[in-house]
Protein backbone atom coordinates (compact mmCIF):
# COMPACT_ATOMS: atom_id res chain seq x y z
CA UNK A 1 0.00 0.00 0.00
CA UNK A 2 1.36 3.39 -1.08
CA UNK A 3 0.80 6.09 1.17
CA UNK A 4 1.06 10.36 0.27
CA UNK A 5 1.56 12.58 3.50
CA UNK A 6 0.63 16.70 1.92
CA UNK A 7 2.12 18.76 4.37
CA UNK A 8 4.58 16.92 6.98
CA UNK A 9 5.16 18.96 10.22
CA UNK A 10 4.02 17.95 13.67
CA UNK A 11 1.33 15.52 13.02
CA UNK A 12 2.27 14.52 9.60
CA UNK A 13 5.85 13.15 10.84
CA UNK A 14 4.30 11.28 13.41
CA UNK A 15 2.29 9.37 11.22
CA UNK A 16 4.99 8.98 8.43
CA UNK A 17 6.99 7.55 11.05
CA UNK A 18 4.64 5.33 12.26
CA UNK A 19 3.09 3.91 8.80
CA UNK A 20 7.12 3.95 7.40
CA UNK A 21 7.29 0.19 8.73
CA UNK A 22 4.35 -1.03 7.18
CA UNK A 23 3.35 1.49 3.71
CA UNK A 24 5.31 2.98 1.05
CA UNK A 25 5.43 6.65 2.08
CA UNK A 26 5.60 9.14 0.37
CA UNK A 27 5.68 12.90 2.25
CA UNK A 28 5.65 16.32 0.33
CA UNK A 29 6.91 19.70 1.15
CA UNK A 30 7.27 23.02 0.07
CA UNK A 31 11.04 24.11 1.95
CA UNK A 32 13.73 22.39 -0.08
CA UNK A 33 15.72 22.40 3.63
CA UNK A 34 13.75 20.18 4.78
CA UNK A 35 14.21 17.14 2.53
CA UNK A 36 16.96 15.69 5.02
CA UNK A 37 14.83 15.70 8.12
CA UNK A 38 12.02 13.93 6.52
CA UNK A 39 14.14 11.62 5.08
CA UNK A 40 14.68 10.03 8.42
CA UNK A 41 10.73 8.93 7.98
CA UNK A 42 9.33 8.76 5.11
CA UNK A 43 10.62 6.52 1.90
CA UNK A 44 10.30 9.75 -0.55
CA UNK A 45 10.29 12.87 -0.68
CA UNK A 46 8.48 15.69 -3.05
CA UNK A 47 8.71 18.94 -3.17
CA UNK A 48 5.48 20.06 -4.04
CA UNK A 49 3.07 23.71 -3.55
CA UNK A 50 -0.65 22.65 -3.19
CA UNK A 51 -1.74 24.81 -5.80
CA UNK A 52 0.91 22.67 -8.51
CA UNK A 53 -2.11 21.06 -10.24
CA UNK A 54 1.00 18.97 -12.17
CA UNK A 55 2.93 18.30 -9.37
CA UNK A 56 -0.01 16.59 -7.17
CA UNK A 57 -1.48 14.68 -10.42
CA UNK A 58 2.15 12.85 -10.47
CA UNK A 59 1.94 12.84 -6.46
CA UNK A 60 -0.99 10.56 -6.54
CA UNK A 61 -0.14 8.06 -9.00
CA UNK A 62 -0.15 4.63 -7.54
CA UNK A 63 -1.02 6.35 -3.90
CA UNK A 64 -3.86 4.04 -1.87
CA UNK A 65 -4.30 7.09 0.72
CA UNK A 66 -4.14 10.68 1.13
CA UNK A 67 -3.26 12.51 4.40
CA UNK A 68 -4.00 16.25 3.97
CA UNK A 69 -2.04 17.67 7.09
CA UNK A 70 -0.95 21.19 6.00
CA UNK A 71 -0.39 24.15 7.91
CA UNK A 72 -0.43 27.66 7.12
CA UNK A 73 2.93 29.44 7.94
CA UNK A 74 0.79 32.87 8.41
CA UNK A 75 -2.12 34.92 7.63
CA UNK A 76 -1.25 35.66 3.83
CA UNK A 77 -1.08 32.25 2.70
CA UNK A 78 -4.07 30.82 4.84
CA UNK A 79 -6.14 30.60 1.89
CA UNK A 80 -3.75 29.13 -0.53
CA UNK A 81 -2.54 26.56 1.64
CA UNK A 82 -5.60 25.33 3.19
CA UNK A 83 -8.31 26.05 0.31
CA UNK A 84 -6.22 26.12 -2.57
CA UNK A 85 -4.69 22.83 -1.74
CA UNK A 86 -7.95 21.21 -1.69
CA UNK A 87 -9.20 22.17 -4.56
CA UNK A 88 -5.61 21.34 -6.45
CA UNK A 89 -6.12 17.83 -4.91
CA UNK A 90 -9.71 17.39 -5.76
CA UNK A 91 -9.16 18.64 -9.06
CA UNK A 92 -6.39 15.61 -9.18
CA UNK A 93 -8.56 12.88 -7.37
CA UNK A 94 -10.35 13.20 -10.83
CA UNK A 95 -7.29 11.41 -12.81
CA UNK A 96 -5.97 8.91 -9.79
CA UNK A 97 -8.50 6.00 -9.62
CA UNK A 98 -6.19 4.48 -7.21
CA UNK A 99 -6.75 6.57 -4.49
CA UNK A 100 -8.85 4.96 -2.24
CA UNK A 101 -9.54 7.44 0.95
CA UNK A 102 -7.93 11.01 1.34
CA UNK A 103 -8.03 12.06 5.16
CA UNK A 104 -8.06 15.62 6.09
CA UNK A 105 -6.95 17.37 9.54
CA UNK A 106 -8.90 20.64 9.79
CA UNK A 107 -10.18 22.53 13.01
CA UNK A 108 -12.56 22.87 15.67
CA UNK A 109 -12.44 26.37 15.01
CA UNK A 110 -15.42 25.73 11.53
CA UNK A 111 -18.30 25.90 14.83
CA UNK A 112 -17.38 29.64 15.95
CA UNK A 113 -18.54 31.07 19.30
CA UNK A 114 -21.04 28.92 20.28
CA UNK A 115 -21.93 30.43 24.08
CA UNK A 116 -19.70 27.28 25.40
CA UNK A 117 -22.53 24.90 23.76
CA UNK A 118 -21.99 21.68 23.00
CA UNK A 119 -21.55 20.75 19.69
CA UNK A 120 -21.15 17.60 17.24
CA UNK A 121 -20.82 16.77 14.27
CA UNK A 122 -24.57 17.67 13.11
CA UNK A 123 -24.75 20.98 14.80
CA UNK A 124 -24.38 24.27 12.39
CA UNK A 125 -21.10 25.69 11.86
CA UNK A 126 -20.61 29.64 12.43
CA UNK A 127 -17.17 30.16 11.48
CA UNK A 128 -16.25 33.47 13.61
CA UNK A 129 -13.59 35.03 10.73
CA UNK A 130 -12.51 34.39 7.20
CA UNK A 131 -9.87 32.06 8.86
CA UNK A 132 -12.75 29.62 9.63
CA UNK A 133 -14.39 30.56 7.12
CA UNK A 134 -11.49 29.22 5.23
CA UNK A 135 -10.99 26.07 6.41
CA UNK A 136 -15.25 25.46 6.24
CA UNK A 137 -14.71 25.63 2.68
CA UNK A 138 -11.82 23.50 2.53
CA UNK A 139 -14.49 21.00 3.98
CA UNK A 140 -17.21 21.32 1.40
CA UNK A 141 -14.76 20.99 -1.21
CA UNK A 142 -13.21 17.78 0.07
CA UNK A 143 -16.38 16.36 0.50
CA UNK A 144 -17.14 17.14 -3.04
CA UNK A 145 -15.12 14.17 -4.20
CA UNK A 146 -16.96 11.69 -1.89
CA UNK A 147 -18.92 9.98 -4.49
CA UNK A 148 -15.19 8.39 -5.79
CA UNK A 149 -13.57 8.84 -2.92
CA UNK A 150 -13.90 7.91 1.17
CA UNK A 151 -13.14 11.67 2.55
CA UNK A 152 -12.72 11.44 5.87
CA UNK A 153 -12.23 14.97 8.26
CA UNK A 154 -11.04 15.30 11.76
CA UNK A 155 -11.84 18.69 13.12
CA UNK A 156 -9.31 18.75 15.75
CA UNK A 157 -9.14 20.79 18.80
CA UNK A 158 -5.55 22.02 20.45
CA UNK A 159 -2.76 19.98 19.80
CA UNK A 160 -0.34 19.02 22.21
CA UNK A 161 2.48 16.35 22.88
CA UNK A 162 6.01 15.92 22.78
CA UNK A 163 8.19 19.27 21.82
CA UNK A 164 4.62 20.79 22.29
CA UNK A 165 3.72 20.79 25.67
CA UNK A 166 1.12 23.19 27.12
CA UNK A 167 3.56 24.73 29.09
CA UNK A 168 5.85 25.36 26.19
CA UNK A 169 2.48 27.12 24.47
CA UNK A 170 1.57 28.88 27.58
CA UNK A 171 4.32 29.87 29.45
CA UNK A 172 4.73 33.49 27.81
CA UNK A 173 0.81 34.14 29.17
CA UNK A 174 2.23 33.48 32.66
CA UNK A 175 1.91 36.59 35.69
CA UNK A 176 -0.26 38.21 32.54
CA UNK A 177 -3.83 39.98 32.61
CA UNK A 178 -6.15 38.59 30.30
CA UNK A 179 -9.45 39.79 28.77
CA UNK A 180 -12.35 38.24 29.64
CA UNK A 181 -13.16 35.21 32.52
CA UNK A 182 -11.57 32.48 31.14
CA UNK A 183 -15.01 30.35 31.31
CA UNK A 184 -14.85 29.58 27.33
CA UNK A 185 -14.30 25.77 26.52
CA UNK A 186 -10.92 24.56 25.91
CA UNK A 187 -10.71 22.25 23.70
CA UNK A 188 -7.39 19.99 23.55
CA UNK A 189 -6.39 16.32 21.76
CA UNK A 190 -2.75 14.81 22.11
CA UNK A 191 -0.90 14.37 19.34
CA UNK A 192 -1.24 9.87 20.12
CA UNK A 193 -4.62 10.30 19.75
CA UNK A 194 -4.04 12.28 16.56
CA UNK A 195 -1.89 9.29 14.87
CA UNK A 196 -4.34 6.82 16.88
CA UNK A 197 -7.28 8.50 15.27
CA UNK A 198 -5.71 8.86 11.74
CA UNK A 199 -4.48 5.29 11.66
CA UNK A 200 -8.02 4.43 13.20
CA UNK A 201 -9.88 6.29 9.99
CA UNK A 202 -7.49 4.27 7.69
CA UNK A 203 -7.44 0.39 9.04
CA UNK A 204 -11.62 1.09 8.92
CA UNK A 205 -11.94 3.46 6.36
CA UNK A 206 -13.76 5.95 7.84
CA UNK A 207 -15.39 8.68 5.73
CA UNK A 208 -17.44 11.06 7.34
CA UNK A 209 -16.58 14.35 9.77
CA UNK A 210 -15.36 13.30 12.91
CA UNK A 211 -14.60 15.82 15.56
CA UNK A 212 -11.33 14.81 17.11
CA UNK A 213 -11.14 15.98 20.61
CA UNK A 214 -10.45 14.87 24.13
CA UNK A 215 -13.60 14.03 26.22
CA UNK A 216 -13.90 16.49 28.84
CA UNK A 217 -13.57 20.22 27.65
CA UNK A 218 -12.59 22.62 30.57
CA UNK A 219 -12.33 26.31 30.35
CA UNK A 220 -9.18 27.64 29.80
CA UNK A 221 -9.22 29.50 33.05
CA UNK A 222 -9.03 25.91 34.54
CA UNK A 223 -6.29 25.26 32.19
CA UNK A 224 -4.25 27.93 32.60
CA UNK A 225 -4.54 27.57 36.06
CA UNK A 226 -3.37 23.88 36.13
CA UNK A 227 -0.19 24.89 33.86
CA UNK A 228 0.89 27.86 36.10
CA UNK A 229 0.41 25.51 39.74
CA UNK A 230 2.25 22.27 37.98
CA UNK A 231 5.28 24.18 36.40
CA UNK A 232 5.68 27.01 39.56
CA UNK A 233 4.66 29.88 36.99
CA UNK A 234 2.43 33.09 37.95
CA UNK A 235 -0.94 33.05 37.98
CA UNK A 236 -2.89 34.47 35.19
CA UNK A 237 -5.02 37.03 36.05
CA UNK A 238 -8.90 37.86 34.25
CA UNK A 239 -10.40 41.11 34.28
CA UNK A 240 -14.58 40.64 32.97
CA UNK A 241 -14.20 44.29 32.03
CA UNK A 242 -12.51 43.66 28.75
CA UNK A 243 -14.76 41.51 26.15
CA UNK A 244 -12.44 38.35 25.15
CA UNK A 245 -10.66 37.98 22.51
CA UNK A 246 -11.17 34.14 21.37
CA UNK A 247 -13.10 33.83 18.38
CA UNK A 248 -14.22 30.11 19.91
CA UNK A 249 -16.26 28.76 22.19
CA UNK A 250 -17.90 25.65 22.34
CA UNK A 251 -17.86 22.52 23.96
CA UNK A 252 -17.12 19.44 20.91
CA UNK A 253 -18.48 16.38 21.42
CA UNK A 254 -16.19 13.26 20.62
CA UNK A 255 -19.39 11.03 20.84
CA UNK A 256 -19.23 9.81 17.09
CA UNK A 257 -15.79 8.72 16.96
CA UNK A 258 -15.84 6.81 19.39
CA UNK A 259 -19.32 5.23 18.48
CA UNK A 260 -17.33 4.04 15.86
CA UNK A 261 -14.80 2.02 17.83
CA UNK A 262 -12.06 4.69 18.79
CA UNK A 263 -10.80 4.74 21.80
CA UNK A 264 -8.66 7.57 23.35
CA UNK A 265 -5.40 7.14 24.95
CA UNK A 266 -5.32 10.72 26.54
CA UNK A 267 -9.21 11.23 26.91
CA UNK A 268 -8.64 13.67 29.60
CA UNK A 269 -5.32 16.04 30.29
CA UNK A 270 -3.34 14.90 33.30
CA UNK A 271 0.33 16.77 32.88
CA UNK A 272 0.98 19.97 31.17
CA UNK A 273 4.69 19.99 32.05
Amino acid sequence: MKIAIIGCGYVGQAIARLWRSSFTVTATTTTITRISQLETVAHRIKILKGTDVAGMRSLLQDQTTVLLSVGARSAEVYEETYLGTAKTLVDALKDSPSVQQVIYTGSYAVYGDQGGAWVDEESAIAPANRNGEILAETEQVLLSASKNTRICIFRLGGIYGPGRELVKIFRRVAGTTRPGNGEDAANWVHLDDIVGAITFAQQHQLQGIYNLVGDVPITTRELLERVCTQNGLPPVTWDPTLPSTRPYNARVSNRKLKAAGYQFIHPEIQETR
